[in-house]
């Protein structure tokens, strides 16, 4: 036989273009249109219905960016059309290739009941099946004219991104507003031969089967009367019912379809849009579920039920139900789908904590499953985290976007800091929008690295991010290749019966240990500074506002702000969303978020204020009372306690020779030079150099930034190859600093300046740095430069609950790819018995790199810390403005003080006039073991729950000593609820003893007597 496989593979996709698709409506009525365009931002439901709208026709623009229009659509079904399906069919002028990424609406009957979703690939409202003909049509769309941020060119810069610079220009041309009827066989057709053309291009070309599938697409299109399709669909269709009833192979992939629509909860569009997402989103999928008995759709983020809830209660009563029937299933069991590098211990934990307690509250639904597919990648500490929620498996996808490296494995055991165990999938369709698409679906089989020993996967499938979810094509896909020959195995199920039977089918999977670092979006960790330091500054206010409020229950009565403190804590986990903390959305969600952070700051300190003034007593006596929120004892004050400070000593600043000036307390000597750069830092006890030799610490360097792609996103291995040293000063100064010894240093670059306070306390074996930036560059990259004379072949940065080693070296290409890396407070580096720390108040980005000097006369290990960028999209004005940083360099620091130091830089000693002295609520004996967490129970009891952690590495040994009466104690996972399987602490002699692993988090709930 010839071979035609070109000409019938030609012939079907004109056909069905041309014929078969457009006559799945063959007949159409116009409808009338009128709009209403909303003043300023969104109106009520019913105020949009009920305004009085203006004529406007297809073709006619509509939309300035960010508006809202509302839109009455009105008609007659024909008369003819009885006993025909008919769907209004209202275009707002999409652009299919665009679902979730431009103008959508959510329809409305004239009561103000919602129907469903518009969006670029679903655009269609079911108006009867069948009509009687002559009914009257009235529906309204509430239609949000979001701009297009991220256009067929990606990366421009533009104003559109935030409401006050994104102008007035209409955004969009109204485009098919018609009434028509709706032939399903014909629908029926497009399907069949949509899903045969594309499994039969994934087929070998030479094998049996794709031409089977081929000679049977030939013979259907034969049976097509182009005149007449929908005459002739039925005829086509049965030619193709063979090959759809041939099963699938035994040794089939098999896929769990969920239904899934990933929705960043702000990213090129504002949180209060989000909000529309989500409510046009779930109106489509729960009106799809009522005709669709197999599918089931899955939904994260308990912050976008809330706000259902609380914005749209007529969707929110739909999702219920949909959730009674075991239908729509709520998925993950966190706030939102957070980033998980930067997010503090407690604030990852409370991630967990708000996210399962509304699941479980609302809806009665315990989750097991972490689901966070577009996360840019995990830090070590979360297994734990995700165990001690009561949670065991995770999901995510977002780990096949790395650039060098291929991770090795689709389904394994991922090992966190401490030992703990998560079952974790990457499904291998390599997408969290699987459309159903025979390539998707070849690609996952082919894709998937666990072939032989497993054999399940799950496709999340359905339009993200406002783009609808899934429609009624990717289910009827699905129906077809439930068991087909020649392709995986598809069905309809939640994410926990795939990972019931995953987990199953592969009792022995792999071990990956470590972090699950994404080799892209390293910038992430740089870009909105002004975000990043509200975020890291209110998870220690709240830290502060938990334990001193809690402190003052116990001992005079204050009144615990149970409710405000939820409502803090959510506000703040909201924008620990992996599109708002990682600096990647537009200027909108940024400049919301610095005022939002100022906001809570407010709150937060009033809090504190309060609680802290209820315990210091009488202001009367005159008496400074310092108050200590650090883990640890400070200046003679207990760690949570207040007391007068024994502050003692003096620094001393002399000239140093040759210019420059040296800063000496008994401990440590510094040297700066005339360039106001740090020459030496010299450890006094240990008798050891910190600085390299020829080199100098605190240098300010600047890069060219412009990555490949993802401006605020990306920052690529090749900005290193060019650098500029910041070495000219204008001022190098000695300043007054009361009994410490200070060093001021001012510099200018490019349109920008910088001004450094270099101060040594007396007593502490640290030099505090204070930066002030007046930033106003393009597309260049600020760090400051500690290279350091030590030995070392790897290194810790601080995560959730403990840190986690990365070598200095580049053996191998993974090693390579992490050439920037997160930390928290600290980044520690060592050489057996002496190291070095530098701690900070709110950045994130760092290197590490190691040279051998020459003549064999040691190893320079570098440490950069990252300030500032400066990219141009998708917020033009990114990191503009004034900022301001705190680090401190500790020489001769361990793990224990670099832990220690990073506290005391994040939580500054409060001070208040009284004549109580505050003895800590809870203390421990082993400064190994850090408390991360003293407040009152969430149910109201009053009990006092304590969560802490080994911050060392080690096993510790600790008496947890309550400040109150205490008539029992139970371990609790993080919602604080008993753990069954846990080794019962006993409180003893007023004590509870704790054996802790390394890195072993522990949470105690505390009982009070009388």
């Amino acid at each position: 036989m010839h071979d035609d496989r070109t000409l019938v593979e030609a012939r079907l996709k004109r056909v069905l273009d041309e014929r078969i698709r457009p006559a799945v409506y063959p007949a159409s009525v116009p409808l009338d249109v009128a709009v209403w365009n909303a003043p300023g931002e969104p109106v009520p439901v019913a105020e949009g219905l009920a305004a009085t709208p203006a004529p406007i026709a297809a073709g006619d623009r509509w939309g300035a960016p960010w508006g809202t229009s509302w839109f009455t659509v009105t008609g007659t079904v024909p008369t003819e059309w009885a006993g025909r399906t008919v769907e209004a069919v209202l275009d707002l002028g999409f652009d299919e290739n665009m679902p979730g990424f431009q103008c959508e609406g959510l329809v409305y009957r004239p009561d103000g009941t919602p129907v469903k979703g518009l969006n670029p690939r679903n655009q269609w409202v079911r108006i009867g099946a069948p009509v009687a003909g002559g009914e009257e049509v009235q529906l309204h769309v509430e239609a949000a004219s979001n701009p297009v941020i991220l256009d067929y060119h990606p990366f421009v810069p533009t104003r559109l991104g935030d409401k006050e610079t994104a102008g007035s220009e209409p955004q969009y041309r109204l485009a098919r507003m018609d009434l028509a009827v709706f032939d399903e066989v014909v629908w029926q057709l497009v399907l069949d031969l949509e899903v045969l053309g594309e499994l039969m291009h994934e087929l070998p070309a030479d094998g049996a089967r794709r031409h089977d599938i081929l000679r049977a697409v030939g013979r259907a299109l034969d049976r097509v009367d182009l005149q007449d399709v929908g005459g002739s669909a039925a005829a086509a269709r049965e030619q193709l019912a063979g090959v759809l009833a041939a099963p699938a192979e035994p040794s089939a992939h098999r896929i769990s379809a969920v239904g899934h629509a990933h929705i960043d909860s702000a990213w090129l569009w504002p949180l209060r849009e989000t909000v529309r997402k989500v409510a046009r989103t779930t109106s489509n999928m729960t009106a799809l579920l009522e005709h669709e008995p197999e599918f089931v759709f899955a939904m994260s983020q308990a912050q976008q039920f809330a706000w259902i809830k609380e914005h749209r209660p007529e969707v929110y009563a739909k999702v219920k139900k949909a959730i009674t029937d075991g239908r729509f299933v709520p998925a993950g069991g966190m706030w939102v789908e957070s980033d998980t590098n930067m997010p503090g211990s407690e604030a990852m934990a409370r991630q967990f904590v708000h996210g399962k307690r509304f699941f479980l509250d609302e809806f009665g639904i315990e989750n097991d499953e972490a689901w966070l597919p577009d996360t840019f990648g995990f830090a070590a500490g979360l297994p734990q985290i995700i165990r001690a929620a009561g949670a065991k498996w995770l999901l995510t996808q977002k780990i096949s976007w790395s650039q060098t490296n291929t991770f090795p494995h689709h389904t394994f055991l991922w090992e966190g800091i401490d030992g703990t165990r998560i079952f974790t999938h990457f499904p291998p369709v390599d997408t969290y929008n699987c459309s159903m698409k025979g390539s998707e679906i070849a690609h996952a089989a082919k894709n998937f690295k666990d072939k032989g020993a497993a054999r399940h996967s799950l496709a999340p499938t359905g339009w993200g991010d406002g783009g609808g979810g899934t429609t009624r094509e990717m289910v009827a896909k699905a129906a077809r290749l439930r068991d087909l020959e020649g392709s995986a195995t598809v069905k309809w199920e939640t994410p926990g019966e795939f990972f019931t039977k995953a987990e199953a089918d592969y009792p022995a999977p792999p071990v990956w240990v470590g972090e699950l670092y994404l080799e892209l979006h390293r910038a992430t960790l740089t870009s909105q500074a002004k975000t990043k330091q509200g975020n890291r500054r209110s998870e220690h206010l709240l830290r502060e506002a938990e334990l001193w409020a809690s402190t003052a229950a116990v001992r005079v009565g204050f009144a615990y702000p149970y409710e405000q403190l939820d409502r803090i804590w959510k506000t703040v986990l909201l924008h620990q969303f992996h599109d708002i903390l990682p600096g990647s959305s537009i200027a909108w969600v940024h400049r919301e978020a610095e005022k939002t952070y100022a906001a809570v700051a407010m709150e937060l300190n009033g809090i504190v204020g309060a609680a802290q003034r209820a315990l210091a007593g009488d202001p009367a006596a005159g008496r400074e009372l310092v108050f200590n929120a650090a883990p640890h004892e400070r200046h003679g004050v207990a760690a949570g306690g207040a007391a007068v400070s024994a502050v003692g000593g003096t620094a001393r600043l002399t000239g140093g020779e040759g210019g420059g000036f040296v800063l000496d307390n008994g401990l440590l000597r510094v040297r700066i030079d005339t360039r106001g750069l740090v020459v030496s830092a010299y450890d006094i006890a240990a008798e050891r150099e910190t600085v390299a030799p020829g080199r100098a610490a605190n240098l300010l360097q600047i890069h060219p930034d412009f990555p490949n792609m993802w401006d605020a996103w990306d920052v690529d291995a090749f900005y290193r190859n060019s650098v500029t040293d910041l070495t000219e000063a204008e001022e190098v100064r000695a300043v007054d600093a009361g009994s410490s010894a200070a060093v001021r240093v001012v510099r200018s670059f490019g349109a920008s300046r910088v001004t450094q306070v270099l101060t040594l306390a007396p007593g502490a074996k640290r030099l505090d740095i204070d930066t002030e930036v007046d930033w106003h560059e393009t597309e260049k990259f600020l760090k400051a430069s500690f290279p350091l004379d030590i030995h070392a072949e790897r290194y810790a940065s601080e995560t959730q609950f403990g840190h986690f080693h990365r070598a200095t070296h580049t053996n191998t290409s993974w090693e390579a790819a992490k050439f920037e890396a997160c930390n928290h407070r600290f980044v520690h580096v060592e050489e057996p018995g002496w190291g070095i720390a530098l701690v900070n108040d709110s950045t994130y980005g760092h290197d590490v790199t190691r040279t051998v000097r020459a003549a064999g006369s040691g190893t320079t290990t570098t440490l950069r810390v990252s300030l500032l960028r400066a990219p141009r999209f998708p917020d033009p004005e990114t990191d503009q403005g004034v900022h301001r940083f705190r680090h401190a360099l500790v020489p001769g620091a361990s793990i224990a003080d670099a832990v220690r130091e990073g506290f005391r830089i994040n939580l500054p000693e409060r001070r208040v006039t009284g004549d109580t002295p505050v003895a800590p609520l809870v203390t421990v004996d082993n400064d190994a073991v850090v408390v991360s967490a003293v407040k009152l129970a969430d149910d109201g009891s009053g009990d006092v729950v304590v969560r802490l952690y080994e911050s060392v590495g080690g096993r510790a040994r600790t008496r947890v000593v309550p400040g109150f009466t205490a008539t029992a104690v139970a371990a609790t996972d993080l919602l604080e609820r008993p753990l069954a399987d846990a080794a019962r602490p006993e409180l003893a002699n007023g004590a509870v003893l704790l054996i802790l692993r390394p890195f072993e988090l522990v949470t105690l709930r505390l009982f009070r007597g009388a």
